[in-house]
């Protein structure tokens, strides 16, 4: 059954979570440089049409089941339920280049990580891109947490990183562990500093491509702020108002 959500309960400020676009963005290494070139123009023909070419792990992108499993799901075929709602975002600071992400890391939210649930993990390694080591030298989730992950069967994990391990995951074992549990993976996010630790609304809606195993996305986080009764009540008693 499609979930009913009520959109007129919706509050809050949007926050742009993506990667731009465009032929300065460098892609994963081996993946197709984006090029965006003229198709039509309007000095030729009255109208435009750009012509896109990228792959599809360019910048801020959801991986489907078929990216690393036989006879997994395509882009396509991916719940628009799982790629929209409320999801948590944990803030894991003080991770070095290479540190790992451990259960340590998430276990103090563990409650809150049920069957279904949304969890984004901010590094802040978003800082870094579009310099070449953004691929290769991030912080890395290790292959206990994965396992730890996908035996809550998360909807979504999403990460400010390219990658949830670079150049280390080469067999895919982190990937089919997190897709092989109904996990998709939205990674590339950015500027999750402008989301508050804790709850808030996630839209990460792929491309409807048919025989797809990725789409690029634009991610955007709906950050609850406070009734405009709490404001006033913070503001008449001395607090700050947002």
């Amino acid at each position: 059954m499609t979930p009913v959500v009520d959109w007129g309960a919706l509050r809050g400020r949007l926050v742009d979570l993506s990667l731009p676009v465009d032929e300065r963005a460098p892609a994963y290494p081996g993946d197709p440089a984006p090029r965006l070139a003229p198709w039509a123009t309007l000095a030729r023909d009255g109208y435009r049409v750009t012509h896109l070419h990228l792959g599809s792990h360019q910048g801020t992108h959801l991986d489907a089941p078929s990216h690393f499993l036989e006879g997994g799901d395509d882009a396509d075929a991916i719940p628009l339920a799982t790629c929209v709602g409320p999801a948590l975002c944990v803030h894991l600071g003080g991770k070095a280049p290479g540190d790992d992400i451990g259960v340590a890391d998430i276990e103090p939210v563990a409650c809150a990580l049920t069957p279904g649930a949304r969890l984004v993990l901010r590094t802040g390694w978003d800082r870094s891109w579009p310099a070449p080591e953004y691929f290769t030298d991030g912080p890395r989730l290790t292959e206990d947490l994965a396992a730890w992950l996908a035996a809550r069967r998360l909807a979504l994990l999403g990460l400010d990183l390219p990658t949830p391990h670079p150049w280390a995951d080469v067999d895919g074992r982190i990937h089919r562990r997190l897709l092989s549990a109904g996990t998709v993976l939205l990674e590339g996010l950015a500027h999750l500093e402008r989301v508050p630790q804790g709850s808030f609304w996630l839209s990460a809606l792929p491309l409807r491509l048919g025989g797809a195993d990725a789409s690029p996305v634009r991610a955007i986080g709906l950050v609850p702020e406070p009734a405009a009764e709490t404001r006033a009540e913070s503001a008449a008693a001395g607090g700050a108002t947002p």
